[in-house]
């Protein structure tokens, strides 16, 4: 697996989304999240990555990482194309505040992780940082272990930005 890569994308500051402002089946969470439903093709559960109880164990690290933190943490899992960076850059760019958006992109078939971080969250989360949390998931990739990467590289990059600033 590559290594990760962290990038700025995106000034200015971070205004809490409005309901009114949300897509359709959007909505801000109490951590202030936002969580879309989408419409997708229903995937038979044993072709799926998780089960139900580890997708609840994943969301709650993302929002109690982005909680703690202050930063919007995301997981993209799947195909980022031919040119991985700048799929995975343009994904970050379309997150919601993504200059204090923290994404960690992952094509198990590429073998690649990208770890990209916006222009506010780069402040406290450095390159060594990201490609540290980087190195800790590909380790569990390698033993088959994709929850359990994905929840060391979220832990180990909340630690890293620390608490939230006040």
């Amino acid at each position: 697996m590559a290594t990760g890569s962290s990038s700025t994308h995106g000034h200015g500051e971070l205004a809490a989304p409005s309901q009114e402002d949300l897509p359709l089946g959007s909505v801000v969470t109490s951590s202030g999240r936002v969580s879309t439903a989408e419409e997708f093709e229903e995937i038979p559960q044993s072709e799926q990555p998780f089960t139900p109880v580890q997708l609840a164990r994943l969301d709650e690290a993302l929002t109690l990482t982005s909680r703690d933190t202050g930063l919007r943490f995301s997981i993209y899992l799947g195909d980022l194309g031919a040119d991985a960076t700048a799929r995975a850059a343009d994904l970050h760019g379309q997150l919601e505040g993504s200059a204090e958006a923290v994404l960690v992109a992952v094509s198990p078939e590429q073998r690649v992780v990208e770890v990209l971080t916006g222009a506010e969250a780069r402040v406290r989360l450095p390159d060594r940082s990201a490609k540290l949390a980087v190195m800790s998931m590909v380790a569990s990739f390698r033993e088959s272990d994709l929850l359990g990467g994905l929840l060391s590289g979220l832990r180990m990059l909340g630690d890293r930005a620390g608490s939230r600033r006040h």
